[in-house]
């Protein structure tokens, strides 16, 4: 975004040693049967090119979008998008890309659920039992006992 080659450069140098940082944390969730070994950045940011610009730099910008759009793709389609304090850009950012979502990805169950001190537990957890009850309907072959719950 208008820096410098030098500086693009150096940023590759800086997301290459977070990746290779990362990298015993990728090997080990490669062998668990329950969790997903993370993706590359770059992965992410083409995920969510389809949705957003990827210049999109506000709040959570683009990489909300891409890890939303990597769930939907690798198989789980009800999202809770927590928007936490009051974050007006992730706010704008997360509810502002659901309909997008949902429309490129039928099958999405999308619920932003605003997490502050001004918030009522109850509509929270009214708003989430719903969302897995929408689930259930979808997917009858979700467990049952986590939609009573």
């Amino acid at each position: 975004l208008g820096d410098s080659k030098k500086t693009a450069r150096n940023n590759k140098l800086i997301i290459s040693f977070f990746e290779w940082l990362r990298s015993a944390a990728k090997d080990e969730l490669k062998k668990s049967t329950h969790f997903e070994p993370m993706c590359r950045i770059e992965e992410t940011a083409e995920a969510a090119k389809s949705i957003v610009s990827i210049g999109n730099q506000t709040g959570e910008g683009w990489f909300l979008t891409g890890e939303m759009v990597k769930l939907i793709k690798d198989g789980v389609p009800n999202v809770v998008c927590l928007q936490p304090f009051g974050c007006l850009p992730n706010h704008i950012t997360g509810k502002g890309v659901i309909h997008e979502l949902r429309r490129s990805y039928p099958g999405a169950n999308i619920l932003a659920i605003d997490c502050d001190a001004g918030a009522s537990e109850v509509n929270q957890l009214n708003r989430i039992k719903l969302m897995l009850s929408v689930a259930k309907d979808k997917n009858p072959n979700i467990a049952k006992d986590v939609v009573s719950k």
